[in-house]
């Protein structure tokens, strides 16, 4: 719950920022002016799954496959200079089902887990600040924790039937994320920003019946957002 309380938060934050304009010249001289932007809008991940076995003792062939996720989404980014800047997404968790696939395809939906990814970027736009669209590329460190996960009636079924609930735990991972996209400049101040991004990932699940399965996740993300600069 403190993770979907702190990026709830984080989100409404940028919100206000958003909608919040300068309305004096003190917030027209103060030092963020120039320097600071916030954005909001919708993010979505499409995991490119490439999923293990489940180990023994299971059904032999046992894989998973993770659903696309959505979620309202956005950021604050840093001027460092005319080109550089620093950038911090913020969103609201996405919420990740896991099905069965393999020799398992047909069972449906097994559990689900939260995916919360901690990123900041290093990027760099191009072109003139006073052209009309500017291409970026970013680099940034991230963090992707997972949380909530929870297994259901179904995994149960398959792996202790008759038994206590299978529970499971997904690790969290420290990665690297790629972006690229691209800023459209609406006038001074408001702006239409999109981002495509790829996480290299690759995080193993232990379940409480003891079987473990490692998955490569490797999502790529992407965003549309509109802007205010301050």
């Amino acid at each position: 719950m403190t993770h979907r309380l702190t990026a709830v938060a984080a989100v409404t934050a940028c919100c206000l920022g958003l909608l919040i304009a300068p309305t004096d010249s003190h917030a027209d001289s103060g030092w963020w002016v120039g320097k600071l932007s916030a954005r909001i809008g919708v993010n979505a991940a499409f995991p490119q799954v490439e999923s293990g076995n489940l180990s023994a003792p299971s059904p032999a062939g046992s894989k998973v496959d993770i659903s696309n996720a959505y979620a309202l989404g956005g950021g604050v980014n840093w001027k460092v200079d005319s080109h550089w800047s620093l950038d911090l997404p913020v969103g609201i968790p996405f919420k990740a089902r896991i099905s069965g696939d393999g020799a398992i395809a047909g069972v449906g939906e097994i559990g689900e887990t939260r995916v919360v990814p901690a990123t900041g970027f290093v990027q760099y736009r191009f072109l003139d600040e006073k052209a009309a669209v500017r291409p970026l590329f970013g680099l940034g460190l991230t963090y992707v924790n997972f949380v909530k996960e929870k297994g259901n009636g179904t995994l149960t079924a398959l792996l202790n039937p008759g038994g206590n609930p299978v529970t499971l735990k997904v690790e969290d991972k420290f990665t690297l994320t790629a972006q690229m996209g691209a800023t459209y400049n609406i006038n001074e101040r408001m702006f239409v920003e999109g981002m495509l991004a790829f996480t290299p990932l690759k995080t193993r699940t232990t379940l409480s019946t003891g079987q473990t399965i490692d998955v490569r996740l490797n999502p790529i993300t992407a965003g549309l957002y509109v802007g205010y600069r301050y």
